[in-house]
């Protein structure tokens, strides 16, 4: 597949990839024919986007998931697609919505997911259009604009006669913003698609901005550092045989991490909550505690959770064997122990992504939209598609609707990327059947 595509690209004008081309000039008239469909639909694909961030599906809501997972069913349903709902009670979550449609060509796995940040009892509930080309919503961006351009790309293709030479599953997660557990459950189905697809894309919105798309995201997972000291009055900290306590140890492994690991390309970690005392109760589901302790006597028990991110397994398993070495070096009269979560694995760039990437930017360039590069990993947070890392022969993210704010209650989507998104989208899928 990469050989055909470098073959493909090796056939596009110079000037198409050297500069910003007219709109039209460079399209086949199927292409033209798909362009057209999506302009005049685009007002049903606003009507879409408004509906269903007009549904709170916020993770934990599985109701709300689970309409919004309904409407989009009916949208597939339209389309002629195989449609599937995996319910989510083995691992404690709403479910996810998998379509399927057979065809000729190369078989495509189409990433979404139905579920935002935004629980019910957040104020940030509506979609309210604060411009003409602006809509403030819970998910506007993140990622239901998205799906609404899985949708229109796959009916744009449906409508120019076209989609029968793909064959597509689309995978729209329920637990996005907080995955499952156990993980390997919760994505499973998602895991599967990928073995048995070729290209993956991904319609989350990226960076936000239209000049990128993603071919590499960082993994994210958590860790949970406990260390435990000797309790004594704190007039006798220090001594030789009562030690530091277990403050003082946490911090000492914290400072250490931060020397040694910080500023490594790709590779942050950061401790989000810290608990310490004489006694300490930690939920890490909710990530909230308390701890009771008092200024004259000395620690026996921290909790520290963090989170780490990272480009490749390699590196992971690098950094968390550091980590560990790190632990292990106790201050007198103390212990540690450090435990990892692995959560979301990471998108390493690849000679196939790049590809893919390539294609994609003659795509955008054809449309007359200018070039697209590759995102900076470090703006790219962790995400479904990695889930095909190393079992599709390409990966690319970031194809959804641009805007910023996300994950805030000033999330804004930029609705005149909704045409431009929806075109680069169907074009790109249309080429890929046509290799």
């Amino acid at each position: 597949m990469v050989q055909i595509l470098r073959a493909f690209l090796l056939l596009i004008p110079l000037g198409v990839l050297g500069t910003a081309a007219v709109a039209d000039s460079h399209l086949t008239t199927i292409e033209q024919e798909i362009v057209q469909f999506i302009d005049g639909h685009n007002d049903k694909a606003l009507a879409l986007l408004e509906r269903v961030v007009n549904i709170n599906s916020g993770t934990m809501n599985f109701t709300g998931v689970r309409e919004v997972g309904a409407v989009f069913r009916a949208e597939f349903d339209e389309l002629g697609f195989e449609t599937e709902w995996i319910d989510g009670a083995a691992f404690g979550r709403a479910g996810h919505l998998i379509a399927r449609h057979e065809g000729s060509g190369p078989h495509l796995l189409l990433i979404g997911h139905l579920d935002t940040v935004f629980e019910l009892d957040n104020p940030f509930q509506k979609y309210e259009r604060i411009a003409p080309g602006q809509a403030h919503g819970p998910g506007t961006t993140d990622m239901k604009g998205g799906d609404v351009i899985i949708v229109h790309a796959l009916a744009a293709l449906r409508a120019a006669g076209v989609l029968d030479d793909l064959e597509i599953t689309v995978v729209m997660t329920g637990d996005e913003e907080k995955s499952g557990r156990p993980l390997a459950l919760a994505r499973q189905h998602l895991i599967r698609a990928a073995d048995a697809a070729s290209i993956a894309l991904g319609f989350e919105d990226g960076d936000g901005d239209p000049k990128t798309a993603v071919i590499s995201r960082r993994g994210a997972s958590k860790w949970e550092l406990r260390s435990t000291g000797k309790p004594a009055h704190s007039s006798q900290i220090f001594r030789e045989d009562i030690g530091s306590g277990a403050v003082f140890e946490a911090a000492r492994i914290l400072n250490r991490f931060r020397e040694e690991l910080a500023g490594e390309k790709y590779l942050t970690f950061n401790p989000g909550l810290i608990l310490g005392g004489t006694s300490v109760e930690f939920d890490s589901e909710q990530a909230r505690g308390a701890a009771f302790g008092k200024n004259n006597v000395i620690t026996e028990q921290t909790i520290v959770s963090g989170d780490i991110r990272t480009i490749s397994p390699e590196q992971l398993t690098d950094v968390q064997d550091r980590m560990r070495a790190i632990v292990a070096e106790s201050l007198p009269h103390t212990s540690a122990e450090i435990v990892f979560d692995d959560g979301y694995p990471g998108l390493a760039p690849s000679e196939g992504n790049r590809s893919l990437l390539a294609l994609y930017d003659a795509v955008s360039r054809d449309l007359g939209f200018g070039p697209v590069s590759a995102v900076d990993p470090n703006k790219a947070g962790a995400a479904d598609v990695s889930f095909t890392s190393g079992r599709v022969e390409m990966a690319l993210d970031g194809l959804g609707l641009m805007g910023d704010g996300g994950h805030t209650e000033r999330e804004t989507a930029d609705l005149r990327t909704l045409p431009m998104q929806t075109k680069r989208a169907a074009i790109l899928m249309y080429r890929l059947s046509q290799r």
